[in-house]
């Protein structure tokens, strides 16, 4: 629906015009300095840019509409949004496009992400919450095309838990459920299936979020008609739309460049999601992109000279001063001086970002002239670092690069000279390499006291007197329940998690008794389940986000790995996201649902932790260490686990297993086996039948694969046999390969090894259907036997000829 130009009379005119010139002052503001970004970009200072020129308008608008409590989760031009807020400075925003390191100078990475992408800070230095409802927030930000969607979902669905969830403590968190989640997007990134996903996820919860679509006709240089049926995405989903019968959207649709049109529609969707919780949709049509899609290409070469010609005609930020002029609000002079202070203060915030972030390079600079000044002194190769020396003179604007790059290839003149002032030039560069490297490696995972692999190890308690051992999945769904009984705040959904309990029960029965907001099923929907997990988790809320099966979180990979896995990463220390994802996977026979994609998640979820447990009491003990933490995690429960029987610990909820520290399940001498998961199982099989031919097995059960064994106790064992062989069920080159390297480079087991390390694997292709199909496709008992037996005989064949 069009919404007609309204303007308030609420308040005086003279009120009314201050707001109006003091919007005017920050989208000409945000204007300028997209302007003057891009040729920042263009002469080197900056490596891409990427602003938000031509969406000023409705920014504004939005802005007036976000309260307190209020999050963002955003698309990459939304500097005006941020400025209009306060949120952002024209020096941070400087300071973002040259990657400045620190945090308080670059408050929306610390340089980890390019211009353009912007969060507030959730969390104090030690790490705990900040009050969340006293501030306006934004979720650190993603370049990924629509990946802000799923995130959006979750954090506004927590309004709704907020507002009906009882006994749960949302002191900082909530106010009653009255905050709304604010989504932007551009219209051709509606064209993403995470998109769809998300609309169709919020209108099936009826969450307060609104969805902003900048539509400015194109993606990139492809025009609406190949990203959007109808070309217009308000049409498009318009069977959305909410009626008297059905819940729906509340969808909207005005001009990017209507000052009075968008202020009112904002006001009434924000009205509409806060009160009601209903979502809504706000399809901005009618903008520009002045300056193209970023500053790789020009707009030029793909836009007509008629629609170039709309474009600067339409601009919002020209409608706007002339309808301010036409309006009487103020004169052509007034704006004119505006306009002449504004473009004067960028320019003096972008000389003095740039020279803040040159200031520190300039000091080393200078240090290491000197000191390389003073080895060339006593240097027989004086002419040759004479000659790296003027190099770096010459570089009048150095970055870290260069003083690493001049002053390492300093020291191979050096090779074989001993000097004092040699071992000053390798101090300082030690020095240079670890403090600078920490700046753009730290927060990967928490530094704080409660992470998780500081929980300690709390061993599981048994009645002596009660020998009776019951299914695995009985232990699990004990352990949840007193989980959702200790913590109030704890939450769990996915497919067929609710009314059945899950499909192996591990829930079963823990709906009825903690209710449908805590206990959840979902629709088929991997990507969002994850987003709801992050936004929740994001305000303050300790979800576990169900996955059916280990296969399905491929369609989950883009929230996971872009957003969630690099969340305490990429805003540096200063939001995090406490989501538990529950997985099972492993030994079930088909191509479908048997993979092992071990090696890919370990190398994609950096900043998570990944579980792998091999039977049900240990994963119970991961999801209680964790509850203790506030970390990411994917636990992968063993899927032939759950009717398999374990004695049943009587200190559920409290035992803890420890994450990164293996298990030594079997000692012995002749060779140590590395597995996890349920092949674990099947390697202590066989390290029986090994003894039964005088071989002496070790079995470590690795336990966490991130981290693995921070405690180096694999080596350990390596060194007592001097042989070693992992066992999984990834294919070749993956987790095993992971894994081996792990102990042979980075703990120096391969001083200690008399024989080859080997890996044993699933074969490359997928598993085939059925028991022959599990048999031949992945390790098997006399797999493992064998090229165990092939491993002792080679280094004593006379005690252990040859078997085939």
């Amino acid at each position: 629906m069009d919404i007609s130009p309204k303007t308030s009379t609420d308040i005086s005119f003279d009120d009314f015009r201050t707001q109006i010139l003091q919007d005017y002052q920050i989208a000409f503001m945000s204007r300028v300095c997209s302007l003057l970004g891009r040729k920042e970009v263009l002469t080197g200072k900056a490596k891409f840019g990427i602003f938000g020129d031509g969406k000023e308008l409705p920014q504004l608008a939005m802005a007036r509409a976000f309260r307190n409590g209020d999050f963002r989760s955003g698309y990459y031009r939304d500097q005006t949004f941020m400025m209009a807020l306060g949120l952002l400075s024209p020096k941070e925003f400087f300071h973002g496009l040259y990657a400045t390191t620190d945090i308080n100078k670059e408050p929306m990475s610390a340089g980890r992400q390019m211009g353009g992408h912007f969060m507030t800070f959730s969390l104090n230095e030690d790490g705990s919450w900040k009050d969340l409802t006293q501030q306006k927030n934004s979720s650190a930000d993603i370049s990924c095309t629509a990946g802000q969607m799923p995130r959006l979902l979750g954090l506004a669905q927590a309004s709704k838990v907020y507002r009906h969830l009882t006994g749960v403590d949302a002191t900082k968190f909530s106010d009653k459920g009255n905050e709304v989640a604010w989504g932007t997007i551009g219209n051709a990134s509606t064209s993403e299936g995470l998109f769809f996903e998300t609309i169709n996820a919020g209108g099936v919860l009826q969450v307060p979020m609104i969805v902003s679509v900048w539509d400015d006709e194109y993606g990139i240089s492809v025009p609406a008609k190949y990203h959007t049926t109808k070309e217009d995405i308000s049409k498009l989903l318009s069977g959305f739309q909410r009626d008297e019968d059905h819940a729906g959207y509340e969808l909207l649709k005005v001009k990017g460049w209507d000052y009075t049109a968008l202020m009112h529609v904002y006001e009434n969707a924000s009205d509409i999601a806060r009160e009601q919780h209903v979502p809504v949709i706000i399809h901005v049509t009618e903008l520009t992109q002045p300056q193209g899609h970023s500053s790789s290409g020009s707009h030029e070469r793909y836009k007509s000279a008629e629609r170039l010609q709309w474009e600067k005609d339409n601009d919002c930020n020209k409608r706007f001063k002339e309808w301010i002029l036409e309006s009487g609000i103020a004169t052509p002079e007034e704006l004119s001086k505006m306009e002449r202070e504004i473009r004067q203060k960028v320019r003096a915030s972008k000389n003095d970002a740039w020279a803040e972030f040159l200031d520190q390079h300039k000091k080393m600079k200078k240090v290491l002239l000197d000191l390389m000044n003073n080895v060339a002194s006593k240097s027989a190769n004086r002419n040759f670092i004479a000659k790296l020396r003027n190099d770096l003179i010459a570089i009048e604007e150095p970055l870290k690069k260069d003083l690493g790059v001049i002053s390492r290839k300093t020291l191979r003149y050096l090779i074989g000279e001993e000097s004092q002032e040699k071992d000053a030039l390798v101090n300082w560069i030690n020095d240079f390499l670890e403090k600078t490297q920490h700046k753009f490696s730290v927060n990967l995972y928490s530094d704080k006291p409660n992470r998780a692999t500081n929980i300690p190890a709390v061993k599981p308690i048994y009645n002596t007197d009660i020998l009776e051992e019951v299914d695995g999945r009985v232990i699990l769904r004990d352990n949840f329940d007193r989980l959702f009984d200790k913590y109030p705040e704890a939450m769990v959904f996915g497919e067929d998690s609710g009314t059945i309990g899950d499909v192996n029960q591990g829930l079963e029965g823990l709906q009825k008794k903690y209710g449908k907001i805590r206990v959840a099923d979902t629709g088929i929907r991997e990507s969002t389940i994850i987003g709801q997990g992050i936004g929740l988790a994001l305000r303050g809320l300790r979800p576990i986000a169900e996955i059916q099966y280990l296969d399905y979180i491929f369609y989950a990979t883009s929230p996971l790995t872009d957003d969630l896995a690099t969340m305490l990463y990429r805003s540096s220390g200063k939001q995090k996201a406490p989501l538990i994802v529950r997985t099972r996977g492993h030994r079930l026979e088909g191509i479908w649902h048997s993979g092992s994609p071990m090696g890919g998640l370990i190398n994609l979820l950096r900043g998570m932790y990944i579980l792998t447990p091999r039977n049900m009491t240990q994963a119970a003990g991961f999801y209680n260490t964790l509850m203790k933490s506030d970390e990411p995690a994917l636990v992968i429960e063993s899927l032939n686990g759950y009717r398999l029987k374990e004695r049943k610990p009587e200190n559920l909820g409290e035992f803890c297993t420890p994450i990164g520290v293996v298990e030594t399940l079997k000692t012995g001498n002749d060779i140590t086996l590395v597995s996890y998961g349920s092949t674990v199982r099947i390697v202590l099989r066989v390290a029986k039948e090994l003894a039964e031919v005088g071989i002496d097995a070790e079995v470590i059960d690795a336990q966490t694969l991130l981290p693995f064994d921070i405690n180096h106790d694999t080596v350990k064992s390596v060194q007592k046999t001097n042989r070693l062989l992992v066992i999984d069920e990834d294919v070749p080159g993956g987790c095993s390969a992971y894994l081996i390297r792990e102990i042979v480079e980075k703990q120096g087991g391969y001083k200690y090894l008399d024989s080859q390390p080997q890996t044993l694997t699933s074969k490359a292709h997928r598993p085939a259907y059925g028991t022959d199909g599990d048999y031949f496709s992945k390790p098997n008992a006399e797999d493992i036997f064998e090229t165990v037996y092939a491993i002792m005989h080679e280094a004593n064949p006379s005690d252990y000829p040859k078997l085939r």
